[in-house]
């Protein structure tokens, strides 16, 4: 056995990983593969303003980042984005949805919108509080 360690990005290993674990996650939850769920928004130059992209698997809606450009924040647009975003993996089956975020983030702006903590990972030295959270549409 030969251990080694990478410091430095490698597509090649990275696949070869991600091919072993779907192996691993088909075994005990059958084959389903995730699905690209994006909602955006554009300004009229076209430039992107706004979005929320994760995925969906397993009625799972995974999202994995929302942003909205500071000069449009407080203006309700990242809560229509979420809203669009949460229709569609409704349609989709999803039955819960699933971020995490920091504390200079917006774990309050989550929460308005109906996603409950579920856990945590406290602040320490040069890294904020991570707050993990979860909505049920049940």
């Amino acid at each position: 056995m030969k251990i080694e360690v990478i410091n430095e990005e490698d597509t090649d290993v990275f696949d070869v990983l991600i091919a072993g674990l779907r192996e691993h996650k088909y075994e005990h939850m059958g084959r389903e593969e995730t699905q690209p769920l994006s909602v955006v928004a554009r300004d009229e130059d076209n430039k992107l303003i706004g979005g929320v992209s994760g995925q969906t698997i397993y009625r799972n809606f995974l999202i994995g980042v929302v942003w909205v450009d500071k000069d449009t924040r407080g203006t309700g647009l990242g809560r229509r984005l979420m809203e669009l975003a949460e229709v569609e993996a409704k349609k989709r089956g999803c039955l819960v949805a699933q971020l995490d975020t920091l504390s200079y983030q917006a774990p309050v702006f989550y929460q308005k919108l109906g996603f409950e903590i579920v856990g945590t990972v406290p602040a320490f030295p040069g890294s904020p509080e991570r707050y993990f959270l979860l909505k049920n549409y049940q």
